[in-house]
């Protein structure tokens, strides 16, 4: 079994695209929903940089202050769950009805 070494901390970093508008003519719940699965992707990702692969790693006080260290506004608790939700290892151990939800939701 291989053991996970420290987390890769000078990783290179890439051009990110240019931001896009957001189509106008939405309901604002579509944009709340579209900025808070950005919102989650972002945070996943850096969780899982920083050496969190499991979801049962990443708590609520973990995930903002992984936020808090990337910059990104604290997360509510909704978000905090997505961002579990998108780190899943097994897509099909006990994935209940929010998890489902929070997944159909980012895509």
């Amino acid at each position: 079994m291989a053991v996970a070494g420290p987390p890769l901390q000078d990783l290179p970093t890439f051009p990110t695209l240019p931001k896009k508008r957001m189509p106008a003519g939405r309901p604002r719940e579509w944009y709340e929903s579209h900025n808070r699965c950005l919102k989650a992707m972002r945070l996943a990702i850096a969780l899982l940089n920083s050496g969190v692969y499991r979801p049962e790693q990443a708590s609520n006080r973990r995930i903002r202050s992984t936020a808090a260290r990337i910059g990104v506004h604290p997360p509510s608790d909704t978000t905090c769950r997505m961002v579990r939700s998108l780190i899943r290892t097994d897509r099909t151990d006990r994935a209940d009805r929010t998890d489902r939800a929070d997944r159909a939701a980012c895509g």
